[in-house]
């Protein structure tokens, strides 16, 4: 299967929180030692998963800045720039991207509900300015609005549009995608159960949550699936697809967040609107754990 700059498992990861609301600088650097020691081929910093709406500017760069030199050039990072104000986006790229930062994420415009003639134009407007690759984001379960497999494709004729993290769960979009995408343009699964099929039908790899957790098995299932090991991905696909489940059952990063305290990696604290997992769920995410350290 053919390489491309971001392929195999990312991960989208968490921002810990301290018991008094702020980073967790040092959580964030043991989850980056975590993922990157256990399999993990690139990271993504302020993606959805990382509360990012809810951060400061100064958060941000601080969330950022950890991450970097956590990182400390062992991956490659990939750095979340995304809205729904075009000209606000175009503003923060000219602002600069840190030093190190491979390339960018960037979200279906959410809330607007542009036709696919604006999600064309802005994502165009983005990648003409943007000094690093863009890998455009189709998430229309959080955005209202879906970019659909014409538009992704046109898109992926752009110079600097090098890819898409699809987590529309429509597998005939998808399909239609990966069946007439250019050969350097990477499919990206953002739903982590589906990986393992999307990756069979040709998807490069994927941006994952569940990862920040169990993220030995989880780059295991995405490597033997990159090489053709159909039934060793199988088994761990189906291994976990009940924590998987588990993990969004409440919302994400609720359910991640909850799994890391209990694996002692960082707090289960939210921002407002989001809350932490129920008592309920933390059970069943712990036994869950407990019974696959036996």
């Amino acid at each position: 299967m053919t390489d491309h700059l971001f392929c195999g498992t990312g991960v989208a990861l968490v921002t810990p929180f301290e018991e008094d609301g702020n980073v967790d600088v040092a959580s964030l650097h043991k989850l980056v030692d975590h993922t990157l020691n256990n399999g993990v081929d690139f990271l993504v910093a302020l993606g959805t998963t990382s509360e990012a709406p809810t951060l400061s500017l100064t958060e941000k760069a601080l969330v950022v800045n950890t991450i970097m030199d956590a990182a400390s050039s062992r991956k490659k990072v990939m750095l979340g720039v995304g809205g729904n104000n075009t000209q606000a986006v175009l503003d923060q790229l000219a602002t600069g991207i840190p030093d190190g930062v491979a390339g960018i994420l960037s979200v279906v415009p959410y809330y607007n509900k542009p036709q696919q003639k604006g999600i064309m134009e802005h994502f165009k407007a983005i990648a003409d300015k943007s000094p690093v690759p863009v890998i455009l984001y189709n998430v229309p379960g959080r955005t209202a609005a879906n970019m659909t497999a014409e538009t992704c494709l046109e898109l992926a004729q752009h110079p600097n549009i090098i890819g898409v993290k699809e987590a529309s769960g429509d597998l005939q979009q998808i399909m239609t995608i990966i069946n007439h995408k250019p050969d350097d343009f990477a499919v990206l699964s953002g739903d982590d159960a589906l990986t393992f099929p999307m990756i069979a039908l040709g998807a490069a790899g994927v941006i994952s949550v569940a990862a920040n957790a169990f993220c030995k098995e989880f780059s295991a299932m995405v490597s033997f699936s990159r090489a053709g090991r159909i039934e060793d991905a199988s088994r761990l696909h189906y291994q976990m697809l009940d924590r998987m489940s588990l993990l969004f059952a409440e919302g994400n990063p609720a359910g991640v967040k909850a799994l890391l305290e209990i694996m002692g990696i960082c707090g289960s604290k939210t921002r407002l609107p989001l809350v932490e997992a129920s008592d309920q769920l933390k059970a069943k995410l712990k036994e869950e754990f407990i019974s696959n350290q036996n």
